[in-house]
């Protein structure tokens, strides 16, 4: 089981609420991944959002230049939104990463966004959501799967590709691709269906009701003569690790309202109670927050649900302390990590 960490970037407020640069955002980010590293976790995602809470705009950049600064830890995204972005762009990117990294640590993983920022951002319509994501997503496969660095492609959501080369290729010939999917059947199908490892990302309710996706997702690949390493789940939920849970719970919840206060003014959500924060940080419920042995505990149960192959947290949001990150992601390499390894092998 691998353990790691992911991120949108989380600009900090000053002492009056008010938001401080999204720069240090960007370099509080790259400190976190390089420290992740030094203390020994095993994946590091960066996830791809515009906004002035979460500025983590260009993963791949991110991702580069931390592949200079580690070492072991896996980098890659979480996720690239795929639609509304051009995928050579992205698969060079990622590859130069790749190259950068000495090689095979370096993963993307593609969405679609379930927050819709980039579509007036980049100028493409809401209504072509599906067409794009299909089209993209076939040119960035085309791409990873080619021979060498000739490429020829066609579709409609972006010019054609007639035999042009597309450089740098990755040092191993090709790159992980995830499909990232937030719980959808459809997605979970089309992933097996492709052969492509499935990232879920599950942000409320009870994570084991997914384990019927899971299962969709696996019979799917082996309906289409898919087997071996690459059929796998990986999970992506909020958590934060502290010394003791009370610490822990309290830590999140104030980032956690401010997340919910700015998301509901985009989709209506109603005001945040504390009793539907408090409801999600138990068992068998979304949220893993806690000491790290009820953190392990709940991942190793989850997997018993799931099976999956990587559980990934992200703590810091609506404008967490940066300390209290750095100190979730020691707890989750040293002493989560372990305890995790120690109850699977119980089993």
């Amino acid at each position: 089981m691998e353990i790691g960490a992911y991120s949108f970037g989380d600009t900090q407020l000053n002492p009056d609420g008010s938001q401080r640069s999204t720069a240090e955002a960007i370099k509080n980010l790259f400190d976190a991944i390089v420290h992740a590293d030094t203390v020994g976790l095993d994946y590091f995602g960066v996830g791809e959002h515009h906004t002035l809470s979460m500025p983590a705009s260009s993963p791949g950049a991110i991702i580069a230049a931390a592949a200079a600064a580690t070492t072991r830890i896996k980098l890659g995204s979480a996720a690239s939104i795929i639609g509304t972005d051009d995928p050579v762009r992205v698969f060079q990117q990622f590859a130069t990463a790749d190259a950068i990294s000495g090689g095979g640590r370096i993963e993307i993983t593609a969405g679609r966004g379930s927050s819709v920022e980039t579509f007036p951002l980049f100028g493409f319509d809401l209504n072509d959501y599906d067409e794009l994501y299909a089209q993209k997503l076939d040119l960035l496969l085309t791409l990873n799967n080619s021979a060498g660095e000739n490429v020829t492609w066609s579709g409609t959501a972006r010019p054609s590709i007639p035999e042009l080369d597309v450089v740098p290729r990755p040092t191993q010939g090709s790159l992980p691709i995830w499909i990232a999917t937030g719980g959808s059947a459809p997605s979970s199908a089309r992933a097996g269906r492709l052969g492509l490892p499935l990232a879920y990302a599950i942000i409320g309710g009870q994570p084991h009701r997914f384990a019927p996706l899971a299962q969709l997702y696996r019979q799917s690949a082996a309906q289409a003569g898919h087997t071996g390493d690459n059929i796998k789940v990986s999970v992506a939920t909020f958590g934060l690790v502290a010394p003791t849970k009370k610490e822990a719970v309290e830590r999140l919840y104030p980032g956690w309202v401010n997340l919910n206060i700015e998301m509901g003014k985009l989709r209506g959500w109603p005001a945040p109670q504390r009793s539907s924060y408090l409801a999600q940080v138990d068992a068998p419920n979304a949220y893993f927050v806690g000491h790290p042995d009820d953190v392990a505990e709940r991942i190793v149960a989850l997997h018993g649900h799931l099976g999956h192959m990587r559980h990934f947290l992200q703590g810091d949001h609506g404008g967490l302390p940066h300390e209290y990150l750095m100190e979730s992601i020691t707890l989750l390499a040293t002493e989560v990590k372990p305890r995790v390894e120690r109850l699977l092998a119980a089993k």
